[in-house]
């Protein structure tokens, strides 16, 4: 690990020293613990707080459409953002330099939390994640506490790239089995209605799902609209659903499943359970997942006369 991170100073670095770039966007260190943050680094002489681990959560694709030429540290789900931001024109690639990492993924502090209570003190060393809680000190194995999104990953390295560093994590290279979704679906109507009448009933629609998400990026999100108006402004369970499905229908065949707008929750909603069932129909529908090319289009964008169409005629 140590090896990547002096490798992402050192590109930084050159990259900064010789002004092919304004600004590398990486990971520091966060306030707390177990919790990188987004870095931002202007001069060559500040690439030391440049750092690399399995607490870099967030998808910095979502700070790519800031003006200027920058180079960004990209993960797998990053990368597929920015191929899919490119493809909608939101970019312009020779202002982007991208630093490619692999990634075994993140950590989920949620589960941590849930049994040591507010974390004091923690290090990642050697697959195994040690924390100091409020309730007790623990050890775990990473593989035990990654986060959800990064147990179905299928794109561990970055997609597109202009350098790349560290060695590659073993890819699936099977189609998507969707089990969790597919284990969803099984449940009766009145079964998979209460589960999100209850997870709509924690949601307090403070948008941090919205924010956190690179494809995200409407000058005005159709919530905030006052002609003609969407939603009232309170927080009611009715309109926490229907602004979470505006969003996912959003992100059809766009969203790449980093997970990004789950960990942004602080009431810890179930949002991935909506975004992983409209990544099955568009895989089902259209053989597509978002992001995966430089290349492609998103699903949506395209239209092809062998486009599955039995929606259109009456049974």
């Amino acid at each position: 690990m140590n090896n990547i991170i002096n490798d992402i100073r050192e590109t930084a670095r050159q990259l900064l020293a010789e002004g092919k770039v304004d600004v590398v966007i990486g990971y520091g260190k966060g306030s707390l613990p177990l919790k990188a943050t987004p870095c931002f680094v202007h001069s060559a002489e500040d690439v030391d707080s440049l750092i690399w681990d399995e607490t870099c959560e967030n998808n910095l694709a979502n700070y790519a459409r800031t003006p200027g030429k920058k180079a960004i540290v990209a993960k797998g789900c990053d990368s597929r953002a920015l191929a899919v931001l490119l493809q909608e024109n939101q970019l312009v690639r020779e202002d982007l330099y991208i630093i490619g990492v692999s990634c075994h993924g993140v950590i989920d502090s949620r589960k941590i939390e849930a049994e040591v209570g507010e974390i004091l003190e923690g290090t990642v060393a050697e697959g195994k994640v040690s924390v100091k809680g409020m309730a007790g000190d623990k050890e775990y194995l990473f593989t035990d506490v990654k986060d959800a999104a990064c147990q179905t990953c299928r794109y561990p390295n970055p997609v597109m790239f202009d350098v790349k560093l560290g060695d590659a994590v073993a890819e699936a290279k099977d189609a998507p089995e969707f089990a969790d979704v597919i284990a969803f679906e099984s449940k009766s109507d009145s079964e998979r209605q209460e589960y999100f009448k209850e997870q709509m009933s924690k949601c307090i629609r403070c948008y941090a799902c919205r924010n956190a998400c690179p494809m995200c990026y409407c000058q005005e999100c159709f919530v905030d609209c006052n002609s003609p108006r969407w939603l009232t402004g309170g927080v009611d369970r009715a309109e926490n659903l229907f602004f979470q499905s505006g969003r996912v229908l959003h992100l059809a065949g766009r969203c790449v499943e980093c997970g990004a707008c789950s960990r942004a929750c602080p009431q810890g909603v179930d949002i991935r359970a909506l975004n992983r069932k409209m990544a099955k129909d568009v895989y089902v529908m259209y053989n597509h997942e978002a992001g995966i090319s430089e290349e492609g289009k998103p699903a949506l964008n395209e239209y092809s006369a062998e486009d599955p169409e039995q929606f259109l005629v009456k049974e």
